[in-house]
């Protein structure tokens, strides 16, 4: 289950990338303006055709004859707002009126351009100064009559001039730009993420398959990013460090069932042999115990270690046989022991080995827990369960799931080492079935191990 906390890998990327967008595209903008402010090629346009018009309002002629301008709030405003402003006019009869700082270039021309209606003077960007003027030209008719006006169309750009042409350039293109590529990783970022890692989900699906009976699996790593390559590795070798240690202590449990199992039987004989007493039966008790004990690891390393051979058994007559073996155990501890089944012959699809040691488990913890009085009892229902009650204390409601697990006890200084329940489980779990621990029919306690039916084909 993922975390409600976890991070998102797109949504991290889209939150760290859109800032680094924004701020490259402000540097880059930030960049172009500098140079071009540094180096003269960003300077500051002015209309020169606003600049003509209202000079063409202000034209008259002079008492002399000559070219004046009339003092109009129209060029008051434009003398205001351009101080470097600059022009020459000229008129047919050869009278000249000029006005401010007239670069050279253009004060040479004189009456060359008489001819020419209109023009725009200046020079080649990629190949001259671009610090050097430019300027209009047009004919224009005006109360002095036809006259020449030719003045600037650009100057140096002031400091506020060049922050409004530089908040323009942020609003004109940065901004839309940051937009578009918010939006374009947004969209496109979770698309990317979710390709590349596409390997991740075989590596998931092969961790879901992880068991602790299915050892030996390893995450594919061809699949997987790059980056990720190094976790999915240490993963893997992980898994093999785990194998490893179980399959140690494999050998060792079975080992050591298998060494204690001599002297354990040596023990018996000797104990055979010596003379009827109390202190006899209690000895031999805690030697059977020890047996049992000894089996149950055997039976556990047998359980994970070999595949069961499956095929239609009958729970009646393994019923019968269970009872047959253990009947002289239960009898010499004070139990009588009753077999029950409901019909002749009850098939179920399953190992026979495996299902007469999760029933003789059964009976053993019968005869541990059953406080030596009454009857344990084997039931097998024609629906295909087997019950196995006692007449004993019984088991607390709250504790029916837990004494399944392996070495749980109800009491700490009850016998045995609490194996034989959780052996128990795992065989029904290998039949497919349940095991469940229930009320007695006449107090004490009931365990039930319950098969699925057989199918057709079985």
């Amino acid at each position: 289950m993922t975390s409600p906390h976890a991070p998102c890998l797109g949504t991290g990327l889209v939150r760290r990338l859109v800032p680094l967008q924004a701020a490259m595209f402000a540097a880059l903008a930030l960049l172009v303006v500098g140079t071009l402010w540094a180096t003269g090629c960003l300077l500051a346009e002015r209309d020169e055709d606003q600049a003509i018009d209202v000079l063409q309002q202000a034209i008259e002629r002079s008492p002399a004859g000559g070219l004046a301008l009339r003092a109009t709030p129209e060029l008051a405003a434009l003398r205001a707002e351009a101080p470097d402003l600059w022009f020459v006019i000229r008129d047919a009869q050869g009278h000249t009126l000029s006005e401010g700082t007239v670069p050279q270039e253009f004060a040479r021309i004189g009456d060359a351009l008489d001819q020419v209606s209109q023009a725009r003077l200046g020079w080649q960007l990629l190949h001259d100064d671009p610090r050097k003027p430019a300027a209009r030209l047009k004919r224009v008719e005006s109360a002095a009559g036809d006259v020449q006006i030719m003045t600037a169309t650009q100057g140096s750009m002031s400091a506020s001039k060049a922050v409004r042409a530089t908040s323009t350039l942020f609003l004109s293109f940065v901004l839309p730009s940051v937009l578009l590529m918010t939006l374009a990783t947004l969209i496109a970022t979770p698309i990317v993420v979710h390709r590349v890692l596409a390997g991740l989900d075989d590596a998931a699906d092969q961790a879901r398959q992880i068991d602790f009976g299915k050892r030996g699996t390893r995450l594919p790593v061809a699949s997987v990013p790059t980056e990720i390559t190094p976790l999915v590795t240490a993963v893997n070798d992980a898994l093999a460090r785990l194998d490893e240690g179980y399959s140690r202590h494999q050998r060792f449990v079975a080992n050591a069932a298998h060494e204690l199992r001599t002297p354990i039987a040596i023990l018996n004989t000797r104990l055979e042999a010596l003379p009827q007493s109390a202190e006899k039966i209690r000895l031999l008790e805690d030697v059977g115990r020890l047996a049992i004990l000894a089996e149950q690891l055997l039976d556990i390393q047998r359980l994970d270690q070999s595949s069961p051979r499956f095929d239609r058994v009958d729970l009646v007559a393994i019923g019968r046989r269970v009872a047959a073996d253990l009947a002289p155990i239960a009898i010499a501890a004070g139990y009588d022991i009753s077999f029950e089944p409901e019909t002749a012959r009850v098939d179920v699809f399953g190992d026979q080995a495996s299902l007469e040691r999760a029933l003789t488990n059964l009976v053993q913890n019968a005869i541990q827990h059953g406080d030596r009085h009454g009857t344990i009892s084997i039931r097998v229902s024609a629906s295909g369960s087997i019950d196995v009650s006692d007449q004993g204390g019984g088991i607390p409601p709250d504790q029916r799931k837990q004494i399944f697990e392996p070495f749980y006890r109800l009491r700490p200084r009850d016998h045995g080492a609490g194996l034989g329940l959780n052996l128990v489980r795992e065989i029904v779990r290998l039949h497919r079935g349940e095991v469940a621990a229930l009320d007695g029919p006449h107090g004490g306690a009931r365990l039930r191990m319950s098969f699925p039916p057989l199918s057709p084909a079985q």
